[in-house]
């Protein structure tokens, strides 16, 4: 059980209290209904065998005494509803804001307490009717495009989260792709790369079976090696006394 002590108001003009009754049926006890209700932050409970009143204060004067508060009442078969509208607020904005209150705390012991639905109903409707009367055609057209950009919104921001991830996994595809193909080409390197003791060894192969002949641009293009480096390992085969130019 939490008593909110919350922000001291700056003014000595004291607030307006209305009051609001609502039928109800007590289908457990009082107790019960604290216990259940006892987990509520910003709510004070107290509970008699005859009734369980619960009180939240929303704001201090600058004498700390309650000044926005709202005092629920539940009896064996009325809910009773005090609750203070400060100068500066819409009384009927208030008393929407106080039957939303109302509504979360029934929605905590259905079991135990019920009120009835037709009296709350048509508290919620008249609310809301007030509410909505209260709006102008230029705040009602405001609050639609409010409203119609603000899904907009979201549905953007989902889809920008979207791209975001497919971009990462993208960007993580494109570097294992990139590692991929600097391995082979290093591995394709290297086996394109021969010492002139290995050329030389398949440029004698090379003419052992072709007859003694040998074609410098086909037998690069076998070995996936440029001609120049064919023709300097040819020479220095020459100039070793391996193989002999026949004019």
């Amino acid at each position: 059980m939490v008593d909110n002590l919350a922000g001291e108001t700056p003014t000595n003009i004291e607030p307006t209290v209305e009051n609001l009754v609502i039928k109800g049926t007590l289908l457990g006890n009082f107790d019960i209904m604290a216990g259940r209700l006892s987990t509520l932050q910003m709510f004070f409970l107290r509970a008699t065998i005859n009734d369980l009143t619960i009180i939240r204060v929303e704001s201090r004067n600058i004498q700390r005494k309650p000044y926005l508060f709202m005092i629920f009442r539940f009896t064996k078969d009325s809910i009773n509803i005090d609750y203070s509208i400060g100068f500066d607020s819409s009384p009927k904005l208030r008393r929407l804001y106080v039957l939303k209150n109302l509504i979360a705390i029934l929605s905590l012991i259905t079991d135990a307490y019920e009120a009835d639905n037709a009296d709350l109903l048509q508290h919620l409707d008249s609310s809301i009717d007030d509410v909505l009367g209260g709006m102008s055609q230029q705040y009602s057209t405001i609050f639609n495009q409010y409203d119609s950009l603000l899904n907009r919104y979201r549905e953007l921001k989902r889809l920008n989260i979207e791209l975001a991830n497919s971009n990462k996994n993208m960007s993580v595809q494109a570097s294992l792709l990139k590692g991929e193909n600097d391995d082979l080409k290093a591995r394709l390197k290297q086996l394109e790369t021969y010492s002139d003791e290995s050329l030389m060894a398949l440029v004698q192969e090379w003419i052992e079976s072709h007859g003694g002949v040998i074609d410098i641009n086909e037998f690069a293009s076998n070995y996936k090696i440029i001609p120049p480096r064919v023709e300097q390992v040819l020479n220095k085969m020459v100039s070793l006394g391996y193989i002999e130019i026949k004019g």
